[in-house]
């Protein structure tokens, strides 16, 4: 038990440190089917672990100036007003529509960030400018040396994203990451490898106050099975920011959208046909 919970902490370190998402995607599953913890303990046991893992992965990231503190700040601010609303919204459904309800969002997911890999300007970073004609005015845009442009509609836009984030992280017991990173690339034009060190940030942010609410409604959490995990997690995401460094962002996107796919399946098909 001790060794599969490092284990399996280790997987979700390592989604973590080579997307800055996707923990809290692996974490439940394995939480659930790997380590046999209730489906409501396991989204607690995943936002605590997971928001350990991300804050220890976000420091060094800090240190090197790959985190967008403003946008992430912004982000985060807004998820942590969602994350309570996603926590009482689970307490409305079964067990078993929650985790096929959370097997859907993933594969709806993972084809967004697929298909965000046939346009280079989504995955790059390329930045937008006022001065093009095909610019959306009501998108976020950035100046040539790659400044974000926090205009009224950004900052609403970028909230209305963080808002939604936060709610399903409450909701499913995930970080958000795999909304995050594609949300701040898609939205406000960040470079993929800046937008991994950002999304740690505001998933950290975001875990206490998923955990916080969590606890207050005076839930179980097994702070044995969380500290396992973390101990995991944290050479798990050492070595994912070690292999994401080597990777180019379009390639980057693709494995985390297969990882998703595979489990996503996993979770449905276990949950309706096992």
């Amino acid at each position: 038990m001790f060794s599969l919970a490092v284990l399996f902490g280790g997987v979700v370190g390592f989604a973590l440190g080579l997307t800055g998402g996707g923990g809290g995607v692996f974490a439940v599953p394995l939480l659930v089917y790997g380590l046999a913890v209730a489906p409501r303990e396991a989204v607690g046991i995943s936002l605590a672990s997971v928001g350990g893992i991300a804050l220890a992965g976000v420091l060094p990231r800090l240190w090197r100036g790959e985190v967008e503190l403003r946008t992430g700040l912004l982000f985060a601010i807004a998820g942590m007003i969602g994350a309570p609303i996603g926590t009482y919204l689970s307490t409305l459904f079964p067990e078993t529509a929650l985790l096929v309800m959370f097997g859907g969002l993933m594969l709806v997911v993972a084809w967004r960030m697929w298909a965000k890999t046939r346009n280079p300007e989504l995955v790059t970073g390329v930045c937008r400018t006022e001065d093009l004609a095909t610019v959306d005015a009501s998108a976020c845009q950035r100046d040539r040396d790659g400044t974000l442009r926090l205009t009224s509609n950004c900052a609403r836009l970028l909230v209305m994203v963080g808002l939604l984030t936060g709610v399903l992280s409450g909701m499913f017991g995930v970080g958000g990451g795999f909304v995050i990173v594609p949300a701040l690339v898609l939205f406000s034009g960040m470079e993929i490898h800046r937008a991994v060190g950002t999304s740690l940030l505001v998933i950290f942010l975001i875990s206490i106050s998923g955990v916080t609410s969590y606890v207050a409604a005076g839930r179980d959490l097994s702070l044995d099975t969380t500290l396992q995990f973390l101990i995991g997690g944290l050479v798990g995401i050492w070595l994912g920011g070690l292999v994401a460094k080597k990777l180019k962002g379009p390639t980057l996107q693709k494995v985390f959208a297969s990882a998703v796919v595979l489990v996503a399946v996993f979770v449905i098909v276990k949950t309706v046909i096992l």
